[in-house]
C-alpha cells in the first residue's frame, strides 16, 4: 500500500483535513495558543509543586503529550504543503526557462532538462 501525502490527495480542491490543518496552523501560531501552552506548563509545574495526587500529575503530563502529538502532525502537514507549493513554482519556472530557450542547445539547458526530468514526462 502506498500512502499519498495530504497535498496529493483529492485533486485540485482542498479537503476538509487541509482546511482544518490550515485553521489549526493559524491558531497555533497565535499569541493565544502560546498563552494556552503556558497555562498547561504552569498547571504541570503547579501540580508537582503542590504535591497533588498521581492522577492529577498524569492528567497534566498526558495533556501536554497529546498537545505535542497534535502539533507534530500539524507541523508536518504544513511543512509538506509548503514544500509542494515551492516545488510546483520551481517546476513552472524551470518549464518557462526551457520553453524560452527552446532553440538553443546549451549545456545549462541540458542540465536543467535533466534536473526536472523533462524527457520522462513527454
Amino acid at each position: 500500500m502506498i500512502f499519498k501525502s495530504p497535498v496529493e490527495r483529492g485533486g485540485p480542491r482542498r479537503g476538509r483535513f487541509a482546511e482544518l490543518a490550515e485553521k489549526a496552523s493559524n491558531l497555533t501560531s497565535s499569541p493565544l495558543f502560546f498563552l494556552i501552552c503556558l497555562v498547561f506548563v504552569g498547571f504541570f509545574i503547579a501540580a508537582h509543586a503542590a504535591g497533588l495526587s498521581v492522577e492529577w500529575l498524569l492528567l497534566a503530563g498526558e495533556s501536554m503529550s497529546a498537545v505535542t502529538l497534535l502539533l507534530l502532525a500539524l507541523l508536518k502537514n504544513s511543512e509538506m504543503r509548503a514544500e509542494h507549493a515551492i516545488q510546483r513554482k520551481l517546476d513552472a519556472i524551470a518549464g518557462a526557462l526551457v520553453e524560452m530557450n527552446k532553440d538553443t542547445d546549451s549545456r545549462a539547458l541540458q542540465e536543467l532538462k535533466e534536473s526536472i526530468r523533462m524527457e520522462e514526462e513527454t
